[in-house]
């Protein structure tokens, strides 16, 4: 064998073995082979995650406001305010109004949608990280209120 098929042969064990070929098949593969994004928790799901104490659930779902709280100003800055969802679990929402922009005009009776992640605490939970990741390690979350998403 010349030496331009052992290159060659070469690129494409390379190729193989850092799993490229996942990139290129991926259109191709079933679903559960595929790469995914993470699974994301009805309101339902919700319910059980706090009856299971769980937490770093990413969820989905919307709700009512009950209660505007005031901000959280220690660290990061994160507006927050309380939703009931329709299972009548109550949710605090912490919005990160360093990295995303506040809800401007939110009030009680409010319907909010909310994509984030899920954390158990003994009051019906709380939903953080409804906000893009910078850095780009965490799935971004966000806030839609009145058709207008923040993230």
């Amino acid at each position: 064998m010349n030496l331009s098929r052992w290159i060659i042969a070469g690129v494409i064990i390379g190729f193989l073995a850092s799993g490229g070929w996942k990139k290129l098949a991926a259109p191709f593969l079933a679903p559960e082979t595929a790469t995914a994004a993470p699974a994301v928790a009805t309101e339902q799901a919700i319910t059980e995650a706090y009856a299971r104490q769980q937490s770093n659930v990413q969820v989905q779902g919307q709700g009512v406001v009950t209660r505007i709280l005031p901000d959280d100003t220690k660290g990061s800055r994160h507006q927050r305010f309380i939703l009931r969802l329709a299972t009548g679990q109550t949710l605090l929402i912490a919005h990160n109004i360093d990295l995303a922009s506040r809800l401007n005009g939110l009030k009680e009776g409010d319907q909010v949608a909310f994509y984030g992640e899920y954390e158990w605490n003994d009051k019906g939970g709380v939903v953080h990280w409804t906000h893009h990741d910078p850095q780009g390690r965490h799935t971004n979350g966000w806030l839609e209120l009145n058709g207008v998403k923040y993230q």
